[in-house]
């Protein structure tokens, strides 16, 4: 029984292994220029998204990943706020092949930390005073597969 034990938890060591170890804002910005002369205006936002995602590998089969996501609210001609957050996450990341660690890096984890990112920057919003951006869900999958066609078509040209 103890070789049958033993011989389950070796080929348990070759599966891949996935898990978020932790969640953390790595920065976080807000800046309203024009305030409060802002507020006496009507309302009427041009909401500008900028994405970004990078990862890097730490000790062992540990990785960090960073969502940025960096927001420019206009009112007409004039900047209402900027607001910035980095969104972060340390995962533990084993036995995948190079194609699905790329995948995993690139889609699944930020999409995992989208929300938190989400959320980080609404707070920042309200408590500024404007209203809730609210963003819509990101399809990181279909960004991923983006990212990749473009690469190849580098790699062809």
């Amino acid at each position: 029984m103890t070789e049958q034990a033993n011989g389950v938890a070796a080929d348990n060591d070759q599966n891949p292994q996935f898990s978020l170890q932790r969640l953390y804002v790595r920065d976080l910005s807000f800046e309203a220029p024009k305030s409060p002369e802002i507020f006496r205006q009507e309302w009427n936002p041009n909401v500008s998204l900028d994405l970004n995602t990078r990862q890097r590998s730490l000790d062992g089969d540990f990785y960090e990943v960073v969502l940025t996501l960096s927001v420019t609210v206009k009112n007409g001609e004039e900047t209402a706020f900027i607001v910035e957050v980095q969104q972060a996450g340390i995962f533990l990341i084993k036995n995948l092949d190079p194609s699905s660690m790329s995948h995993t890096l690139g889609a699944f984890c930020p999409n995992i930390l989208f929300p938190y990112a989400r959320e980080a920057l609404d707070s920042l919003v309200v408590r500024g005073s404007f209203p809730a951006l609210m963003l819509s869900p990101v399809n990181f999958d279909a960004l991923y597969a983006q990212q990749l066609e473009r690469m190849q078509a580098a790699g062809e040209a």
